[in-house]
């Protein structure tokens, strides 16, 4: 399929809608998630989730994004009004937030297809030609315009965003089957028993749980799927299988542009998954660059003095080796090794972290050991404490993941919630 022009590209994404679907808990974060939704986790040591999809939006020239929100919304709601109010209306540039409304019914949303239905209304008013229908707790960098183009030109009723992924974590995702066109010829929604690609026995069709529509076309399968008894009202188990002979529905494989390769994305749905991509951007050269000038990652960001590492006496000595450390945060006579800290962390004297996510708000006291954890905002951890080197004893207090990581927050910790979460 021959490239069009930016001409081409910047008039349909002027014609797109973006919703991205941002009410969900993401219950397999555990603690991290008691008292928000999962895309306002914070990530990156200055970022929250749902920044990388609104950014990919701002990047791709799409100026129009509703924000549907539903499962404690408090500090998602509070963290994009913040940072992204800069839009200009006049110039029908906006992103909106939606929450939950019960619009047309008296429910909360059933499923994915069920919380873009309720809102149909306010997406008539807006009358795009294209709806773009996003995930909000994915990490990854993609301009969705090329995908916009490329369900323009192939003449398609619906694209799916997919990327290929290991066998044996497609049970996890939606999995397709599709021809030599790239045409989506079976959908099964986290099947038990993945159907592998065409030569490649140990990989799977995944969906990124990207969706184009044309807007009638997502009008006319909503309103279907409104109607349909036993419905889950779910696009990936509901509407795509669906749709699927009677109707064009395209895959589009998301790759790097410069390499033609599997392009970077991760699913931090785990607590494992979500430590472990955050201590990868601290590589020498990580798949995730965050220093892109040319595709940079937006967000909301308060005013705070530069990192400071003090006193170098021989047995104190304030220091972060292989580390990210954000704005606000003080090193006081301790070692950081191996860790990515969020701002306004306060690390004292003789305590040494390696290995963890260190979330804002955060005060590690004297002579603390921290080790292969993540600490959750605001928390106090007393002088002395030993968090991550005997698993058994930190279970009893705390929660440990399948891989060893150990999750605090301060609950666990009698401290009182961070309000600010």
């Amino acid at each position: 399929m021959k490239p069009q022009s930016q001409r081409f590209v910047s008039r349909i994404t002027r014609d797109t809608l973006a919703l991205i679907l941002a009410g969900g808990r993401g219950s397999r974060l555990k603690q991290l998630t008691l008292w928000r939704a999962k895309p306002a986790v914070p990530f990156g040591g200055k970022f929250r989730i749902i920044d990388f999809p609104l950014s990919n939006c701002i990047n791709s020239g799409i100026r129009q994004v509703g924000v549907i929100t539903q499962y404690k919304a408090h500090s998602l709601i509070q963290h994009v009004q913040r940072g992204w109010s800069f839009l200009r209306g006049e110039f029908g540039e906006f992103i909106e937030l939606w929450p939950a409304q019960q619009r047309i019914e008296t429910s909360w949303y059933k499923g994915t297809a069920d919380a873009v239905f309720q809102n149909l209304d306010i997406i008539r008013d807006h009358d795009p030609s294209y709806v773009l229908i996003l995930a909000g707790d994915h990490i990854y960098k993609m301009d969705y315009g090329d995908m916009i183009a490329y369900h323009v030109e192939s003449g398609a009723d619906m694209t799916v965003g997919c990327l290929e992924v290991d066998l044996d974590m497609a049970r996890g995702f939606g999995v397709m089957g599709v021809d030599a066109d790239g045409r989506v010829e079976r959908f099964d929604e986290k099947p038990e028993h993945p159907q592998p690609l065409p030569g490649k026995t140990d990989k799977a069709l995944a969906s990124m749980g990207i969706y184009v529509f044309n807007k009638d076309f997502l009008f006319l399968q909503l309103v279907a799927d409104a109607d349909t008894p036993g419905s889950s009202h779910d696009f990936g188990k509901d509407i795509i299988p669906k749709v699927l002979q009677s109707c064009r529905v395209m895959a589009y494989p998301f790759r790097d542009v410069q390499t033609g390769t599997q392009a970077y994305w991760r699913d931090v749905g785990t607590i494992d998954s979500y430590w472990k991509s955050n201590l990868e951007l601290i590589g020498v050269t990580p798949e995730l660059n965050l220093y892109d000038m040319d595709w940079p990652i937006w967000t909301y960001q308060e005013q705070l003095p530069p990192a400071k590492f003090v006193f170098d006496d021989d047995d104190r000595r304030g220091m972060a080796v292989d580390s990210m450390v954000s704005g606000g945060c003080i090193i006081s006579g301790s070692l950081v090794r191996h860790s990515l800290l969020f701002s306004n962390v306060t690390v004292n004297s003789y305590a040494q972290v390696t290995d963890s996510v260190i979330l804002p708000d955060v005060d590690v006291g004297r002579n603390c050991v921290v080790h292969k954890a993540v600490i959750d905002k605001g928390c106090r951890i007393p002088e002395g404490m030993v968090i991550g080197r005997d698993r058994e004893q930190d279970a009893k207090r705390f929660y440990v993941s399948d891989g060893g990581v150990t999750v605090v927050t301060p609950d666990m910790l009698g401290n009182m919630p961070h309000h600010g979460v």
